[in-house]
C-alpha cells in the first residue's frame, strides 16, 4: 500500500536498461501500486520493451481482485502479459528456486512486509532450504527476490534499515553483498513516515541492487519524508559504505559529502578493545529475577539501575515513586548478575524519536550509592566496564562526555537507524585515545551542567 508519491519515486530509480523483455516481479504487491508507478513510466517511454511480464505475489486475499484490476488496466496500453499470485510468497519462492534454479526475472519492486521470523518457525526452515537465514520477513522477501534475478537484474526496495547493523542481519548483509552491488541508497530522515500504519519507529530506506554486477561508486540521497521536498544527492565511494575489512559488514549511510568527523579527525581513532575497555548488556532481566527485586532498598539489597534512574546523565536513587524496582536481593543465586561498586558508564540501549541524540549516556557515581558493596544493571542498560569492574571516574567523564556530543552521534547515525542502541554496535564506534578521555572528563568536571552545549568544540579542539 506505498503512497503515490514513494511508488513514483521507487520506479524512478529503476534505469533504462538494454533490453527488449521485462519480467517485473512484485512480491507484496498489495493493490499494485509499485507495478502501477513501474507500468506508467513504460507508457510513458521512460523504459521501453517490447513484452512485458508481471509476476505480482499478495498474500491477502481481500487485496487480490483490486490488485488484478490494478494490472488488467494496462493490459491494452502495453504488451503486458500480469499474473496475480496468492498465498505465502515464501514458501513459493523456495519452492522454484529448488527447481531447475527456478524462474529469472529481470526487475523486481518491493514494498515487503515487516514482521520478525521466530527462529524455529516453518518460515525460518524453509528460508534456511534457500541458503537464507534471517530473522525478518522483509529482509527475508528482499534476499528471496534477489535470489530470482538474472544476473544484471534490478530490484528495488523500500525497508526499514535495521538491516545496516548489528549481529541478526548480518548474515543478510553477507548474502546481500555477495550476490549484488548496491547502487542507491535513500534515506528517509523521518523515522516513522514510511511505515506509520506499522508504527515502525526506525528510519526507512529505498535501496537499488543490481545482482551479479561490480561494485562501484553509490549514490546516496535523502528527504525527511515522502513529498521528497528537500531532495538531497551525494555519490560515494564504496569504502565510505562498507569499510574494508569490516568483519560485520555494517552498511554506512553518508548524509553529506564531506567526510564523517572520525575520518575528519585524527584523534578519534580508537576501538574500545584498544582502549582496554569492554561494554556489555546489563545482565539484570527483571522478570526472570522478580523473586529477588525490591521496590526500596532494604538491608539485605543492593542498587539496581534502570534507565529512568538517569535524568540528564545524573544517576538519581533511589526513586521514591519509580515504577520499578530500586533493588535486588544480594545473595548467592544473584551473585553473577551482579558487578562490584565503582565508577561506571551507561547507556541506554532504546532511544526515543523525540531525543536529539541516538546515544544518552550516564554516569554511575558511587558516592551517590553510599554502602552499596554491589551493583545490578538492567537489560535496558549498556555498561561500560573493565573486566566486569568499575573504571576512573575521569576516563568515566570523558567517556560520558564524548557519547553525548553531536560528533559520536553523527558517527553511530552513519550505520544506525533505529530506537535500539546495542553493544555490538557501541564497539564497532572509534573513539579518542585514553590521555584524551581522562582530559576531556577532567574539563568535564568543570563543566557541569555546561557540558552537552560545549563538548563539541571541546572536543574538535581536542582532537584536531
Amino acid at each position: 500500500m506505498s503512497p503515490p508519491g514513494v511508488a513514483r519515486f521507487i520506479a524512478s530509480l529503476f534505469p533504462n536498461v538494454d533490453k527488449s523483455t521485462c519480467r517485473l516481479l512484485d512480491a507484496g504487491a498489495g493493490m499494485g501500486a509499485l507495478s502501477a508507478a513501474f507500468l506508467e513510466r513504460c507508457v510513458a517511454g521512460e523504459l521501453e520493451f517490447t513484452s512485458l511480464a508481471v509476476d505480482a505475489y499478495e498474500f491477502d486475499e481481500v487485496l487480490l481482485d483490486g490488485l488484478r484490476e490494478t494490472l488488467v488496466g494496462y493490459a491494452g496500453r502495453l504488451p503486458l502479459s500480469a499474473r496475480v499470485l496468492s498465498g505465502d510468497f515464501v514458501e513459493q519462492a523456495v519452492s522454484s528456486l529448488g527447481l531447475w534454479g527456478g524462474p529469472r526475472y529481470s526487475h523486481a519492486i518491493l514494498n515487503p512486509p515487516y514482521k520478525k521470523i521466530q527462529s524455529h518457525s516453518r518460515h525460518r526452515l524453509l528460508l534456511r532450504q534457500a541458503g537464507i537465514e534471517t530473522s525478518n520477513m522483509y529482509s527475508a522477501f528482499v534476499a528471496l527476490a534477489l535470489a530470482l534475478l538474472e544476473d544484471g537484474g534490478q530490484l528495488v526496495a523500500i525497508i526499514p534499515r535495521s538491516f545496516c547493523n548489528g549481529p541478526y542481519f548480518r548474515p543478510f548483509r553477507n548474502f546481500l553483498l555477495a550476490r549484488a552491488a548496491i547502487r542507491h541508497i535513500h534515506l528517509f530522515a523521518a523515522r516513522d513516515q514510511a511505515f506509520k500504519a506499522d508504527g515502525v519507529l526506525q528510519e526507512n530506506l529505498i535501496l537499488r541492487l543490481e545482482r551479479g554486477a561490480i561494485q562501484g561508486p553509490v549514490t546516496v540521497s535523502t528527504s525527511t519524508d515522502d513529498s521528497f521536498a528537500d531532495y538531497l544527492e551525494h555519490v560515494h565511494p564504496f569504502e565510505r559504505i562498507v569499510v574494508p575489512g569490516d568483519p560485520e559488514r555494517f552498511i554506512h549511510i553518508p548524509i553529506s559529502p564531506e567526510a564523517p568527523a572520525h575520518e575528519a579527525l585524527p584523534g578519534l581513532d580508537h576501538k574500545l578493545a584498544a582502549l582496554g575497555l569492554e561494554v556489555s548488556t546489563g545482565p539484570v532481566v527483571d522478570f526472570r529475577l522478580r523473586d529477588w527485586l525490591r521496590d526500596q532498598p532494604g538491608p539485605d539489597t543492593v542498587p539496581l539501575l534502570y534507565p529512568g534512574h538517569f535524568r540528564a546523565g545524573r544517576l538519581v536513587w533511589p526513586l521514591a515513586d519509580a515504577r520499578k524496582p530500586n533493588a535486588i536481593v544480594q545473595h548467592d543465586e544473584t551473585a553473577k548478575w551482579l558487578y562490584p561498586s565503582g565508577c561506571y558508564c551507561v547507556t541506554r540501549r532504546l532511544s526515543s524519536k523525540e531525543e536529539k541524540h541516538r546515544i544518552v549516556a550516564g554516569v554511575v557515581d558511587p558516592a551517590l550509592l553510599p554502602g552499596a558493596s554491589a551493583l545490578g544493571f538492567e537489560n535496558h542498560l549498556n555498561v561500560f566496564h573493565q573486566g566486569r569492574h568499575g573504571l576512573p571516574e575521569l576516563l568515566v567523564l570523558g567517556l560520558a562526555a564524548f557519547l553525548n556530543s553531536g560528533i559520536a552521534d553523527a558517527q553511530f547515525r552513519r550505520f544506525n537507524g533505529h530506537t535500539q542502541v546495542n553493544a555490538t554496535d557501541l564497539r564497532r564506534m572509534v573513539y579518542p585515545n585514553r590521555d584524551l578521555l581522562f582530559e576531556l572528563g577532567a574539563w568535564a568536571k568543570t563543566r557541569g551542567d555546561r557540558v552537552l552545549a560545549e563538548v563539541d568544540d571541546k572536543l574538535e579542539t581536542l582532537l584536531a
